[in-house]
């Protein structure tokens, strides 16, 4: 509460203080509160520069734009606030801060005074307007358009650190939010450098009005002598602008210092420190430098040689510490080559979940410099493919490889090769989707990820081969839709005991007493097996409360009678709506292929326990019929545009499922209590085993 406190009164205080400093433009100020305020200008001018001074990253003084405009307009408040009080008041003007900056800053009084403080000014305003200001304008324009320039190629560094696992999610995000507050904050430096130099012409402005003002004040409208109006109006003219532009000046140098600094990760005084005591050489050079000076007639020897012995000190003190120095790394050193190398070596070397490995000539695919947005489509991917599928796919590494041939790629899954495909950049896939007639001429291939017959066309064929009627696709597309239908089929594999772990504790933070009681039941690589049989057949697992719920329910039934198949079941009756959905019309119809009942009843007789489960186990000339017919019906249902769907009785469902895995793997199997009262079912076929094959099987 106290912090909170504090932090409504700073933001009251400072939202006061912005409206006080533009009020000030208009509202006259007595003479002891411009005094305090304009102390208040140096106090604030000289903490900003010991900031900037005290800074590691340009990024963590992220409000020193903001902090430009407010004390330009603050000195410029000032300034006003002042020049209106010398000319109502003339000689008779008792401002302490002014009257000082006129006399004791100059140095003497009189016309000698009066020339010298204008000299001074002038010199100052030089400095800061064409050296400082100037310069540090230049650079923030200069890192600005940088840093926007290198943005991209940081960004995919990032990408590609994120993507090898090298940095987490959350790190790559913060990269990112710094790499952008660092554009923001040089972009707003480029704008807000201007205050400066418009603060210097303002003031020149200010200090030869005041003098003309004070002119025809004093001596049309006081009645003063031209030699007093000249000696008070000046004084007072030269000491607003010194009083004003000292400030100036300090904020101006903080500005050079801040933008100047932007490849440092240290203060000002520690690069001071470490980069100018790097080497003793240097200062020896200096020394002999300066004594052989002081040799020469008419050099001050006295200056010359205390100087050249502060050298040599510190060229001696500098080599003692860098022989240690070099002493430590020689022994680190062999230290280092005394190990057995074996004991660098990790125990086991990790293999990726998920791996891309590109050819060399697939490189640019992932050069964002080069406009490649492979990273991001995999990022999208992913993001995709969690929402889809309800598992969180692990960081795919990309990488290259050379025993790759140029224009290949490989998807990997622990180190294992699980698909890959040949590309052929500045070339378009134009895939053949079967309702082509007139073929257009290119490099016959087929599509990596369906197999499907395509060319290689060039770009300036693309549009020909979309009026054609080809699905053209881009290199980008192809791997990011190869790897789509990777993620899909492979989902059991990438699923392991630890992202299952994951899952569960992520879904205990909100429902702790489902996954409890569900692993009082089950354990975890039971847990997983019954996920990854879902996911073997493209169910999505998002729903994992319904899942668990159901493998609760079933679990102990399951475990006593040691039948695992049996929980896979429920839980896909626990996702029924969801899997009927899926395969359903917009119109809530589900078209379905039945199975003759004396042909389920064969698939049940065939079944035989295994230490892996349930398994159908046919006759050759049985499996073979039965193959051959199912292949028909679904061929059938697919010439009509439908999606092939078999529907069958529960104990049957898995069996009919695995039997046909191996010839048709998207072949989607329901069962009878997966179907939800609100789906209408539409039988379109029925698959059996012909009478003739029958009785050859009987004889």
């Amino acid at each position: 509460m106290p912090n909170n406190l504090f932090g409504n009164r700073t933001e009251l205080f400072m939202a006061v203080a912005v409206v006080a400093v533009v009020m000030m433009l208009i509202i006259p100020l007595p003479t002891i509160l411009l005094d305090a305020l304009m102390a208040m200008n140096l106090v604030l001018a000289l903490l900003i520069l010991l900031i900037v001074l005290y800074t590691r990253k340009a990024t963590d003084f992220s409000i020193f734009p903001t902090i430009l405009l407010v004390s330009t307009v603050f000195s410029l408040a000032l300034n006003v606030s002042s020049t209106r009080l010398i000319l109502t008041k003339g000689s008779s003007f008792d401002g302490r801060m002014v009257r000082a900056f006129s006399s004791f800053v100059v140095g003497s009084g009189g016309t000698e005074g009066l020339v010298v403080g204008a000299v001074i000014f002038v010199v100052i305003i030089a400095v800061q307007a064409m050296v400082i200001t100037k310069g540090a304008t230049r650079i923030a324009e200069v890192a600005a358009r940088f840093a926007l320039d290198a943005l991209p190629g940081k960004q995919m560094a990032i990408e590609a650190e994120y993507n090898s696992q090298a940095i987490t999610e959350e790190e790559a995000i913060a990269r990112k939010n710094d790499l952008q507050r660092e554009v923001d904050f040089y972009g707003a430096m480029d704008g807000s450098s201007k205050f400066i130099s418009g603060n210097v012409k303002v003031g020149i402005l200010i200090t030869v009005v005041n003098v003309i003002g004070g002119f025809i004040i004093g001596m049309v409208i006081h009645g003063e002598p031209p030699a007093l109006a000249i000696s008070n109006y000046i004084a007072f003219a030269i000491g607003d602008g010194l009083l004003s532009q000292f400030p100036a000046l300090l904020i101006s140098t903080a500005t050079g210092i801040i933008v100047t600094r932007s490849v440092s990760n240290g203060t000002f005084g520690e690069d001071v420190s470490e980069q100018f005591t790097r080497d003793a050489r240097i200062y020896w050079i200096g020394a002999v430098a300066l004594g052989a000076l002081a040799l020469l007639p008419g050099f001050p020897w006295y200056v010359l040689l205390p100087m050249a012995g502060l050298l040599v000190f510190m060229a001696i003190r500098l080599g003692r510490r860098q022989t240690k120095r070099d002493t430590a790394a020689a022994k680190t050193a062999e230290a280092k080559k005394a190990k057995p190398e074996t004991e660098d070596m990790s125990p086991i070397v990790p293999l990726d979940p998920l791996s891309l490995e590109l050819g060399y000539g697939l490189i640019p695919l992932v050069d964002r410099e080069k406009g490649a947005e492979l990273l991001e489509r995999v990022h999208r991917i992913r993001r995709e493919s969690g929402l889809d599928l309800g598992l969180v796919i692990p960081q795919i590494r990309i990488i290259d490889n050379i025993r790759l041939e140029p224009s290949e790629y490989c998807f990997k899954i622990q180190g294992v090769d699980v698909g890959r495909g040949k590309i052929r950049m500045g070339y378009y896939l134009c895939i053949n989707p079967g309702g082509v007639k007139d073929e257009l001429p290119g490099e016959k291939t087929r599509d990596p990820t369906f197999g499907l017959p395509a060319l290689w066309v060039n770009e300036d064929k693309r549009d020909e081969a979309e009026r054609a009627g080809y699905t053209v696709v881009d290199p980008p597309s192809i791997i990011a839709t190869h790897l789509t239908d990777i993620i899909k089929r492979h989902a059991a594999e990438i699923l392991g005991r630890q992202a299952t772990q994951k899952i569960l504790d992520t879904l205990k933070k909100d429902y702790p007493a489902v996954v409890e009681e569900a692993q009082k039941v089950l354990s975890l690589g039971e847990i997983q097996k019954v996920l990854q049989s879902l996911l073997r057949e493209q169910v999505s697992i998002r729903n994992m409360v319904a899942i668990l719920e159901a493998l609760a329910d079933y679990g102990q039934a399951a475990k006593t009678a040691k039948n695992m198949q049996f929980l896979v079941e429920k839980a896909r009756q626990a996702l029924s709506r969801q899997i009927c959905l899926q395969f359903a019309t917009d119109d809530r119809v589900l078209r379905v292929l039945t199975i003759n009942q004396a042909l389920e009843q064969k698939i049940l007789d065939s079944a035989v326990e295994t230490a892996s489960g349930v398994i159908s186990a046919m006759d050759p000339p049985t499996r073979m019929a039965w193959i051959k017919s199912l292949s028909r019906a679904v061929a059938a249902v697919q010439d009509q545009g439908w999606y092939p769907v078999i529907l069958c009785s529960e104990a049957a469902r898995y069996l009919v499922k695995s039997s046909s895995d191996r010839e048709l793997p998207n072949l989607v199997v329901l069962s009878i209590p997966e179907i939800v009262p609100d789906i209408s079912v539409e039988a379109v076929g029925e698959i059996k085993i012909e009478s003739e094959v029958d009785g050859k099987l009987a004889g």
